[in-house]
C-alpha cells in the first residue's frame, strides 16, 4: 500500500516568496480625510504634503523591501538563547539598524530629546506598515516608543537626559515587564518586591514572563520598565510602582 508524507512544501513556498505592498496611497488619504492631518498643519510647520508624502513612501519601501523577506527567516530559524544571550534571527538585526538609522523610531518624539517632532498620527501611520509587514520585529520599536512616552511624562529630569536620546534614536531599546506567573491582566496580583538598597537604588526581586523584545541582540542596551511593589505599599493596582531598569547600568 502507498503512503503520501503531508504535503508541506505549499507552506514553505508560501513563506519564501511573501510580499507586501504598502497601502501608501490608501493610509495617506486616511490621515488627510479621517484622521484630520491637514488641520495639524499650523502646529507642525514641517509636516508639509511633500514631507508627508515622502515620509510614507519610504516608510512602505522599508516595510515591502527590507522587513516583509525576514518572515521566511524569522518563522524558520527564529530567537534562540546562546551563552545567556538572546539571538535573533538572520537579517533580524541589519533590519532593525537601518529602521533606526533611518529615523523611524524619532518621527514624533520630542526634538529637545532627538526627535522629529512630527504628528502622532504620522507615526501611527508608519507603523502600520511595519507591523503589517513584519509583527515580531515591529514589536520592539513599539515597546520602545512606549517606554520614551512613559519616561518623557513621569521620568526625572536626570533620567529624561540620560535615557530619552539613546531611546529615541534606537541606540537602545525599551519594554514593559508587566505580567507574572499569577498575575496577567490582572495587576493587582503581582508580588514583584522593590527594596531600597545602600546606594539609594532599588533592589527588585520577582518573576516575569511574557517579555516581548525582552532580551535580543539588536541594540546596545535594553531599559526595562517594571511594576513591582515596595514593602509599605498597599494592597491592589495602587500599591503598583514603576521602576526603570535598564540591562546594563550606565550613569
Amino acid at each position: 500500500m502507498a503512503t503520501h508524507a503531508p504535503k508541506e512544501t505549499p507552506i514553505i513556498w508560501s513563506l519564501a516568496f511573501m510580499t507586501y505592498r504598502a497601502p501608501v496611497r490608501d493610509i495617506a488619504f486616511s490621515l488627510r480625510h479621517a484622521a484630520g492631518f491637514d488641520r495639524l498643519s499650523g502646529a507642525f510647520p514641517d509636516a508639509d504634503a511633500e514631507t508627508v508624502q515622502a515620509v510614507l513612501d519610504g516608510a512602505g519601501a522599508l516595510a515591502g523591501d527590507i522587513l516583509a523577506p525576514l518572515n521566511r527567516t524569522g518563522d524558520l530559524t527564529g530567537a534562540r538563547l546562546e551563552n545567556g544571550v538572546v539571538r535573533t534571527a538572520p537579517g533580524f538585526g541589519e533590519a532593525y539598524q537601518q529602521f533606526a538609522q533611518g529615523g523611524w523610531n524619532s518621527l514624533a518624539a520630542d526634538p529637545a530629546h532627538g526627535g522629529q517632532g512630527l504628528p502622532k498620527s504620522l507615526e501611527i501611520g508608519v507603523f502600520e506598515m511595519v507591523h503589517a509587514a513584519n509583527m515580531a520585529l515591529g514589536l520592539c520599536p513599539m515597546l520602545t516608543l512606549g517606554a520614551i512616552e512613559a519616561l518623557a511624562h513621569h521620568g526625572s529630569d536626570r533620567q529624561k537626559a540620560l535615557y530619552l536620546p539613546r531611546l529615541v534614536s534606537g541606540a537602545w531599546t525599551g519594554t514593559m515587564n508587566l505580567t507574572e506567573p499569577q498575575a496577567g491582566s490582572d495587576l493587582a496580583a503581582i508580588t514583584t518586591l522593590a527594596t531600597p538598597d545602600a546606594t539609594g537604588g532599588w533592589s527588585i526581586t520577582g518573576q516575569k514572563i511574557y517579555i516581548t523584545w525582552g532580551d535580543h541582540d539588536v541594540a546596545d542596551n535594553i531599559v526595562h520598565l517594571v511594576l513591582a511593589r515596595t514593602p509599605d505599599a498597599p494592597p491592589g493596582v495602587k500599591g503598583i510602582s514603576l521602576f526603570l531598569a535598564p540591562k546594563m547600568l550606565v550613569g
